[in-house]
């Protein structure tokens, strides 16, 4: 597994997704995820909507995928 194709992934379950994605060794990620479908939701729900993006490969492939889900105009955000 590598951070292109997580971000391939993420960006085929959420087309309208600003993503980076990095993690040099395998199995250990982070991505940001900026999003218009996070508008109003909680930091659970977002997590949730990334993880149904990678289905079966979280907790196999990708052992950890450190998130951070925004909103657009959020702090951080693109």
């Amino acid at each position: 597994m590598d951070a292109r194709t997580i971000e391939q992934m993420i960006r085929a379950g959420m087309p309208e997704a600003d993503i980076q994605v990095n993690g040099d060794d395998g199995t250990h990620f982070d991505a940001v995820v900026t999003s218009p479908a996070f508008e109003g939701k909680p930091t659970i729900a977002r997590h949730r909507m990334v993880y149904a993006t990678l289905g079966e490969k979280m907790g196999r492939e990708i052992h950890a995928l450190g998130l951070r889900c925004l909103a657009p105009g959020e702090d951080g955000a693109a």
